[in-house]
């Protein structure tokens, strides 16, 4: 959708199947899913069950769903995608993508400019993983980890913001997403202001 970051899919159309998930990222309640495969015929083999009360004359003519997935069946979850489609226009869902990857530049340019924080990992999109490392200590890893742990607790409580957390290297992360369609600024200025009082908080106790 945005030009500009084309190339992660670079060699994806040699793949034999693509999934893309509407729900984590275009604003789609869950569940929904949209799955590209070059060979469908090797899907509806693998789940394809016909007993006589399911067959009809126009096999082979006819998109049978039910020969796609176990069900035997599906409900129509890509209602609720056409309708975001309908809603916000190609544009507008271009310049909120954008928007959010802005946001996620903008933080962790605040992360890479403060000598108590670290950034993890590279941030092609919306995602921010960082840690807290007060004066760039090099504790031992727990040490560290179980720090990070008490400040996630700590900003998560507050009510105002929710981050997560993963591990990168075997290493605890904290994870900014900045996903929702009302996030703005101001938004993801807060959780930097509560980052770095919890810290201070956290690292006191």
């Amino acid at each position: 959708m945005l030009p500009e970051r084309r190339s992660i899919l670079a060699g994806a159309d040699r793949a034999d199947s693509l999934v893309v998930n509407p729900h984590k990222w275009l604003f789609t309640p869950m569940d929904l899913s949209a799955f590209y495969c070059r060979r469908m015929e090797l899907v509806r083999r693998t789940f394809s069950i016909v007993p006589d009360y399911l067959r009809t004359a126009e096999e082979g003519r006819a998109r049978n769903l039910m020969d796609t997935g176990i069900q035997l069946g599906r409900r129509f979850r890509a209602l609720k995608l056409w309708m975001i489609l309908r809603y916000f226009g190609a544009d507008g869902l271009r310049a909120r993508l954008a928007e959010h990857m802005r946001l996620a530049q903008l933080f962790a340019g605040w992360v890479d400019a403060h000598p108590d924080f670290e950034r993890m990992a590279p941030v092609p999109f919306s995602v921010v993983c960082f840690r807290a490392r007060p004066d760039g200590r090099d504790e031992a890893g727990a040490s560290l980890d179980a720090l990070n742990e008490r400040l996630l607790d700590a900003v998560n409580a507050s009510g105002e913001v929710f981050l997560s957390h993963t591990r990168i290297d075997g290493r605890y992360a904290l994870r900014m997403a900045i996903g929702h369609i009302r996030t703005t600024e101001a938004h993801v200025g807060r959780a930097w202001e509560l980052l770095q009082d919890r810290l201070a908080r956290v690292s006191a106790a």
